[in-house]
């Protein structure tokens, strides 16, 4: 057993990098969606495209990614670096997004958008693969995985809460819609720069538990095929990959159903509904994954996830109350749908490198990074879709339009039905999930 363990510091100072993730994770999935539709006038069926399209890029570049922080490893012992040209890449590129000037067409709107997503996603793609790929090299024990996972989650649901809350009241907070989004893309792409670097100014003096002589590159075709023939890590990226689709699209239909359903303008309130539960309950869940184990508080915590989902199926006709009660069950489940994955992902790892005898993080990451990316962008697409197809109305900035009874119908299946069902399809992949806590110790002398 390795004398070296993580202390509280280094525990925050990796954590912080997810408040950087949760920032660039949150606010293009919560805010984009509504700004296309609802500020620049483009139809839901095209900006479903410009959501869509940018994930479908990092499938391919965060690989790639992977490969490449594989690489430095084997050459220079060490991955960090990447994580520098991540954060002050988002200096630019965030704020870029929502950048769009008034008057402008929507179609030429909608490129924009396109474009200046396509490279924000490619610089946070060099903070995120390598930053998962840490949590498999900064710590050789699989109990404080689960303890270094939960301040990781702790630490993004507090940011998913801070820029949930905090995007929408910085978008109201000046006169015109346009100038709102803009003053909110440079506040939040410049703190999720800060999160960004203060974890690398931590984990860039880590001590690694990883040969770099067998931290070798590989190629995006050998990458895909080394996740695949893994099969703890090829179930365990097919249910999260599902349960990301599904809370892809909760996020992005969370503006939508505050305003059409709940009545409530300010969707920031019912995102804190839906986070602050998380945030109090990630004790709770890491407590639950060290007693009944990981595989099994992750399928507990996907069954209160849907039970909250189909309670606010009944959200046109009970008092908004009991509605937000149904929003706070789904908050528990979620907390403890992101903890768990992240935290058995590294096992997944561990796993393969005593199989084959080398240490392929970057690789399983980006390809887990590939799979996540996509799911959250399918997830808000399959949204719009949704909204495009039961006749929901764009608008521009200013405009009120009534939305039509079948929008209002597709609301509901798009925050309640979809992402219930979504989730429901990952449980069979998680219970079939192989690995367990006493393998993992006796295998690992821990």
């Amino acid at each position: 057993m390795s004398a070296y363990r993580l202390d509280r510091r280094r525990y925050i100072g990796y954590g912080l990098g997810a408040v950087g993730t949760a920032g660039f994770g949150t606010v293009p999935g919560l805010v984009l969606a509504i700004y296309l539709t609802d500020t620049l006038g483009v139809a839901a069926g095209l900006a479903s495209l410009v959501v869509l399209l940018p994930k479908l890029w990092d499938v391919f570049f965060l690989p790639y990614v992977g490969n490449l922080s594989d690489r430095s490893v084997a050459k220079h012992g060490s991955r960090t670096r990447f994580l520098l040209i991540g954060a002050l890449g988002m200096l630019i590129t965030f704020p870029l997004m929502f950048a769009v000037p008034e008057g402008t067409s929507p179609a030429i709107a909608a490129a924009w958008v396109l474009v200046a997503f396509i490279l924000a996603a490619s610089v946070f793609a060099y903070f995120q693969v390598p930053y998962i790929a840490l949590a498999a090299e900064i710590t050789d024990s699989p109990p404080e995985r689960t303890s270094l996972m939960s301040w990781r989650v702790a630490l993004q649901v507090i940011g998913i809460l801070l820029f949930g809350v905090g995007a929408p009241f910085l978008v109201t907070s000046l006169p015109q819609a346009n100038e709102g989004y803009l003053f909110m893309g440079v506040v939040v792409g410049t703190l999720i720069a800060v999160g960004m670097l203060a974890c690398w100014l931590v984990v860039r003096h880590l001590k690694r538990y990883v040969s770099e002589s067998t931290a070798g590159a590989h190629s995006l075709a050998q990458q895909f095929r080394v996740a695949w023939k893994a099969r703890a890590f090829r179930l365990l990226l097919g249910a999260f990959v599902v349960q990301a689709l599904g809370a892809g699209a909760v996020l992005a239909a969370a503006p939508y159903f505050s305003t059409y359903i709940l009545g409530i303008p300010d969707f920031g309130i019912v995102f804190g509904v839906l986070l602050v539960p998380a945030v109090i309950v990630m004790p709770l869940w890491s407590y639950l994954g060290h007693r009944v184990g990981k595989r099994r508080g992750f399928v507990m915590a996907s069954c209160l996830f849907i039970l909250g989902l189909v309670g606010s199926l009944s959200a046109s006709f009970v008092p908004v109350p009991v509605s937000l009660v149904f929003l706070a069950v789904t908050s528990v489940g979620y907390a403890g749908m992101q903890m768990f994955p992240l935290a058995m992902l590294p096992d997944t790892i561990d796993d393969d490198a005593a199989r084959s005898g080398e240490q392929r993080a970057g690789a399983f990451t980006g390809v887990w990074t590939a799979g996540e990316t996509a799911s959250f962008a399918i997830g808000p697409a399959l949204v719009l879709l949704l909204l495009q197809a039961t006749g929901y109305i764009s608008a521009t900035a200013g405009a009120s339009v009534a939305q039509p009874d079948s929008a209002i119908l597709g609301v509901h299946l798009a925050f309640s039905v979809l992402p219930a069902v979504l989730v429901a399809l990952s449980i069979p992949l998680a219970l079939r999930y192989p690995l367990r806590e006493e393998t993992l110790t006796q295998a690992s002398g821990r």
